[in-house]
């Protein structure tokens, strides 16, 4: 009833509704415009992990991880040259005197030392820490990085490099690539529109609802940010999702709306109809998305959590706008929303078209069908038990990226990775013990995978000092003596296996006796190493959870939608089942570097640990929202003949067509990122979200759901009497009956 009440009121005061739509979105627009500006760049680590709390303690007491890398190179002779290394040392204290610059060393200012110099000496390093959070380094090293980039000088050349380099040019890169996608996909977008309505103006309906759903979202984050860390990537998946649900639940409405009208419904009792039918098939679609997305609440990086909030909040939007405000547009429009027809789409006969006739091949062999199909994508489906969790690196870029190619340079023609290194902290030990930290430190060189430690006491590889302590080990001293930390230069991949097994043992080796002869107090192990090993346990730890709610809550919902135990269950299931073909290519494609060169991406034999989480959260809701649309349409059929076969085929026939067309429509826009976006993870998501929505909306609607839907039966609609009598009285179930709300005489369209 609720619904029937919305839609006669949308219906009746539909000038009052657009009035008030037009000034949310003219407030929307001015509250949330700056919102990027109010945004996160980080947000990737567990602010409860080890490496997180050592990390900030490296910046508060010793001034913080080198975070960018300059790399020097001579036009002429080598960088042991007088001319060369007084340009050098220049150069470290020029970068040292710049605002934002903690610590500076490079190979000149440290004796020579011979880790910061290339094996052929045709290149030097200089290390630099850029101070203060995410947000605060991505500002320095904006205007800091194009000025030290000084590809001609009479001596020496430079290039920057480092994670802060790296991440500059990725959040540059994927700005751009955003505003490349919305410029491709939204002319496509439109094409696709006017193909699918036929009427210009019923195209521009659903980019309508989109736009207004984007800007509100806006709004809500920016309302977020001001109490908790926000992630500014979360603009893309608003944008993305506002575009492709706003046009799948128009879709749906105006369809609805077009089908009564034809049935012989005034303009007013369709728009009535189809907002207490479509629309509340839409009500509960876009609960089933919010659900799958909320799931990402629970995970402690703020980076997936701020999916969470952007995903929810432009559901919610699309949803209120297609069964408020889009109702309100076509009581406004009446029979004008079929102006500027290009063509007309054939209606076929009750019982007819294609895809009845799919359901009827499907239902007439469901266990063939459902077997052949169900061993494909598991099939597919296999490469994904190789999954590896990685973090996102230089590789991440394109290959002609300044960053990359710098990055890239070091890693070929250096032994050690100087940036790299593992920090372990002590943040309770006595910094003048020497005998203790010279103890410690050795026992970490002699760990295989470790190039070198330095300490306040020296360097030490292999087990044995190589350099005693210089004037530059005062680095290692904590601010007022508060402690002491050492450095651990890997000899492996960072963020490989062997990384990650080489900040396991660091972490494993003793601080307490048998290490030294006093204690040093507990160690705090930071860098990339361990912070891959951190934000793997973080998510891994947390899916199951992840898991049980997304699988509880869809199942609570489809059950008060359909009030049987078996169709939530078996919605559940397939949508699973769909997802394994497209987590076994991604890890076929992106990890394993099968069909890279056409994609134009490097893959590096693992996955952005945060990706096949969030991909699974957003895929899962879509394949919801596409179940919700089949199931509610054969659920309305069911109750109408009772007949379970006749039901399935009529309602595969009747939003067949709509859920092919959504799929596509939102399928350009994923594509549309995957095809322009530069950065490696931004790719694996668009090309993943396109797979995933393809695979849901043809082989599981167009083959499974029929198949399973014949094989159970009568029993899909079966609920044990304890759970019939509660659906019955707290169930949200569909009435043929249209109830009288307003005089009859009341005319839509001279209202």
């Amino acid at each position: 009833m609720m619904l029937a009440r919305i839609g006669a009121f949308a219906a009746h005061r539909h000038r009052g509704v657009l009035v008030v739509a037009a000034l949310f979105f003219m407030a929307a627009g001015f509250l949330g415009g700056g919102v990027a500006d109010r945004l996160s760049l980080g947000g990737f680590e567990d602010r409860g992990a080890e490496s997180t709390h050592a990390r900030e303690l490296l910046d508060e007491r010793f001034g913080g991880q080198p975070n960018l890398v300059l790399l020097v190179e001579p036009t002429s002779s080598d960088v042991d040259d007088a001319a060369v290394a007084a340009a050098g040392r220049a150069l470290t204290e020029e970068l040292g005197n710049e605002e934002g610059i903690g610590a500076v060393a490079s190979y000149w200012t440290l004796g020579n030392a011979p880790p910061l110099r290339s094996e052929n000496g045709d290149s030097a390093l200089v290390l630099a820490v850029i101070e203060g959070g995410d947000d605060v380094v991505a500002d320095v090293a904006e205007e800091i990085i194009p000025r030290y980039t000084r590809e001609t000088g009479s001596v020496i050349t430079v290039r920057p490099g480092g994670i802060a380099a790296v991440f500059d040019e990725v959040g540059k890169t994927i700005e751009k690539d955003a505003l490349r996608a919305e410029l491709v996909a939204l002319p496509i977008t439109l094409v696709l529109l006017v193909l699918v309505f036929g009427s210009v103006v019923a195209a521009t309906l659903p980019l309508a609802i989109g736009i207004l759903s984007i800007v509100g979202t806006f709004v809500v984050l920016r309302v977020v940010a001001s109490f908790t860390e926000v992630s500014v990537y979360s603009l893309n998946l608003t944008t993305a999702m506002g575009l492709g649900l706003a046009i799948d639940y128009s879709l749906f409405i105006v369809s609805r709306y077009r089908e009564e009208v034809r049935a012989g419904a005034t303009s007013y009792d369709a728009v009535v109809r189809t907002v207490r039918t479509a629309g509340r098939t839409v009500t509960f679609s876009a609960l089933t998305v919010a659900v799958s997305l909320a799931a990402l609440l629970v995970f402690p990086l703020a980076f997936l959590r701020s999916f969470a909030y952007a995903g929810i909040a432009v559901v919610v939007m699309a949803g209120v706008a297609s069964v408020v405000v889009l109702p309100a547009m076509l009581a406004a429009l009446g029979p004008r929303v079929e102006k500027w027809v290009l063509w007309r789409h054939k209606h076929a006969v009750e019982g007819e078209g294609m895809w009845h006739r799919i359901a009827v091949f499907v239902m007439r062999r469901p266990l063939p069908v459902a077997i052949v199909v169900t061993g494909l994508l598991l099939l597919l489906g296999l490469p994904f038990l190789g999954l590896r969790l990685g973090l996102p690196d230089d590789r991440s870029l394109p290959k002609d990226a300044a960053s990359r190619q710098v990055t890239e340079q070091i890693r070929r023609d250096y032994t050690s990775q100087e940036s790299s290194a593992l920090s372990v902290v002590l943040p309770g030990a006595d910094p003048t013990a020497a005998t203790e930290i010279s103890s410690y430190a050795a026992t970490l060189s002699a760990i295989d995978g470790v190039a070198r430690v330095d300490a306040t006491t020296g360097s030490y590889i292999n087990g044995t000092r190589v350099f005693p302590g210089t004037p530059a080990s005062a680095r290692f001293r904590g601010a007022e003596g508060a402690g002491t930390y050492l450095s651990v230069v890997p000899a492996v991949d960072p963020l490989s296996e062997a990384g990650e097994r080489l900040a396991a043992d660091v972490r494993a080796a003793p601080t307490g006796p048998g290490a030294a002869p006093t204690g040093l107090g507990a160690a705090l192990v930071a860098g990339p190493s361990a912070e891959l090993v951190d934000t793997k346990d973080s998510i891994t730890s947390r899916i199951p959870l992840a898991g049980l709610l997304i699988a509880a809550s869809t199942f609570v919902v489809l059950f008060l939608s359909f009030g049987s135990l078996l169709v939530p269950a078996k919605a559940v299931v397939l949508n699973l089942l769909s997802l394994t073909a497209t987590f076994g290519a991604m890890v076929w494609i992106f990890q394993e570097g099968h069909l890279t060169g056409l994609l134009d991406v490097t893959a590096t034999g693992s996955l952005t640990a945060t990706m096949p989480i969030l991909m699974f959260c957003i895929a899962f809701g879509l394949s919801m929202d596409y179940e919700v649309f089949l199931l509610s349409r054969i659920k309305e059929e069911h109750d109408r003949s009772g007949d379970n076969t006749r039901s399935v085929a009529l309602g595969l026939e009747r939003t067949g067509r709509i859920v092919t067309a959504a799929a596509l429509l939102i399928s350009v826009i994923f594509a549309a990122f995957a095809l322009t976006s530069g950065v490696s993870f931004m790719k694996l998501f668009g090309v993943g979200l396109t797979m995933a929505v393809i695979m849901d909306a043809t082989l599981i609607r167009g083959a499974l759901v029929p198949a399973f839907m014949k094989l159970a039966g009568e029993a899909n609609w079966w609920a044990p009497g304890p759970l019939k009598r509660f659906y019955d009285r707290f169930g949200i179930a569909e009435h043929d009956e249209l109830p009288d709300l307003v005089p009859d005489s009341v005319e839509l369209a001279s209202r």
